[in-house]
């Protein structure tokens, strides 16, 4: 046959659709999707055989018995959401690009009780009229803390830009050279402060900024003294920085607020030698910061918000402000973020059922052991495709904090013999649950630090499976 004959026996969409087959894919997926699929297959068809050479026409399937299994893949590849649960296996505990911080049991079921149906969510239920949002937070902010007040946004950058819109307008925020830090995306603080219509005023070096500084940089245009925790990378050496406690008293004796924005925030200080690098919001609070801002979703092991503490006449200032309405929390964040610090006020608990908080605090001996049983099952079946080992290497908190800690601890090696590491990787990521790995000096790395309950045997059960297809 002859290009063009080919051409023509490429099969109508109606002629596919009175397929049985077919029918039973239109029983599951909408039509429309079906039809769509189609209608791709044989365009796709159509071009290859445009393009093909005379000797590669006669490989060519035509057939549209032999299209409906092509046809069924792009269907479901359409169906399956684009947003989905992965594995982290990769030790880093915040992990920025898969969703940060996994969420406790409790903040699940609060959301799922939440979105179920409908909320008290602005809805005062004993005056029988309406609340503030705000309210299913505020006390638990405050109790834990002892802040004046609080109140949420949607995240750490909405906070600091919120916080200095409304008090900074206008005017100038003063801050030292060494803490104008990108805060990741290329998101930056001199971006977010010019955003906010306040004007940076910059002082000191990037590795040494003293009192003094501050104090002549002050001017009557001066609204805010503004301190920066630098949570993702540090200044070692010949450096120096103004602590928070004076700060706060060149504050009161100019009348000038002071902003401590801490990235991260930490509610609970964990016995993890490295980890006292990382401030307490408590202790902002307490060196008298008249506003402090953090995130929900990294060591606080919550939801994704930005949580901004302080004195009433400044949070008060934020709520008033049209561009709160703009960045405020919905009900799910707030169901999440209320039973994440629910667990707060037990520190016990916290430790326990918080996940990231879970994995930072894992003894070296029950990861040891993790790691034991997922080689000992790889080696079951896998022991003649694949070099399997146990060595011990260092974890990371992630998500822009405490970047000189290493949590040790023990990984599992993979070096195939029938594929390429970083081929097993890929293929991984493209399971119905994609399992996200470590490349590390041409091995595979599986850290059971950051494996959930019961992850442990879909990586075993995952790896053996495209191994063995291989």
């Amino acid at each position: 046959m002859d290009r063009q004959e080919y051409l023509s026996r490429i099969p109508k969409v109606d002629n596919i659709l009175s397929i049985p087959d077919t029918k039973k894919l239109l029983e599951k997926f909408p039509r429309n999707i079906v039809v769509e699929a189609i209608r791709t297959v044989l365009e796709e068809l159509r071009q290859s055989i445009s393009e093909a050479k005379e000797e590669e026409l006669e490989s060519i399937t035509i057939d549209s018995e032999n299209l409906i299994p092509i046809i069924s893949k792009l269907v479901e590849k359409i169906m399956t959401p684009s947003l989905r649960k992965v594995i982290n296996a990769t030790g880093v505990i915040i992990h920025t690009n898969l969703g940060r911080a996994p969420l406790s049991e409790q903040a699940l079921n609060s959301l799922s009780k939440i979105s179920e149906g409908y909320s008290n969510l602005e809805y005062d239920l004993i005056k029988g009229e309406r609340g503030d949002r705000q309210m299913h937070v505020k006390a638990l902010l405050t109790t834990l803390t002892n802040a004046e007040d609080a109140m949420v946004v949607n995240n750490n950058a909405a906070a600091v830009l919120l916080a200095l819109n409304s008090i900074a307008k206008d005017n100038e925020v003063i801050i030292s050279r060494g803490q104008l830090v990108e805060i990741g995306d290329s998101f930056r603080i001199p971006d977010v402060i010019s955003s906010s219509g306040a004007i940076i005023r910059e002082v000191g070096t990037t590795n040494k900024t003293r009192l003094l500084d501050y104090q002549k940089a002050i001017t009557d245009e001066t609204a805010i003294i503004l301190r920066v925790h630098t949570s993702n990378y540090r200044i070692v050496g010949f450096a120096e920085q103004v602590s928070l406690s004076d700060l706060v008293k060149l504050g009161h004796q100019y009348n000038i607020p002071i902003m401590d924005d801490l990235g991260s925030g930490v509610l609970l200080e964990l016995d993890v030698e490295g980890f006292e690098d990382e401030p307490i919001v408590k202790s902002s609070i307490e060196a008298g910061a008249d506003i402090v801002t953090f995130s929900g979703d990294k060591i606080l092991g919550g939801p994704q918000a930005g949580i901004i503490l302080g004195k009433t006449e400044f949070i008060q200032k934020m709520r008033v402000n049209p561009l709160t309405r703009a960045l405020r929390v919905d009900k799910m964040i707030l169901a999440a973020l209320e039973a994440t610090l629910r667990l707060y006020l037990d520190p016990k608990k916290a430790k326990a059922q918080i996940p990231v908080t879970k994995m930072i605090t894992y003894p070296i001996n029950k990861i040891a052991r993790m790691a034991r049983n997922i080689e000992k099952k790889l080696v079951e079946e896998l022991g003649s495709k694949c070099d399997i080992d146990i060595k011990k290497e260092f974890s990371k908190v992630g998500g822009g904090a405490l970047p000189l800690l290493n949590l040790e601890t023990r990984v599992v090696t993979l070096l195939p013999r029938t594929i390429s590491p970083n081929k097993l990787a890929s293929k991984l990521r493209l399971l119905s649950i994609p399992i996200i790995v470590r490349i590390d000096k041409d091995l595979m790395i599986i850290d059971p630090r950051t494996l959930l309950p019961g992850e442990d045997e879909i990586v075993v059960n995952s790896v053996k499976e495209v191994i063995l297809s291989e």
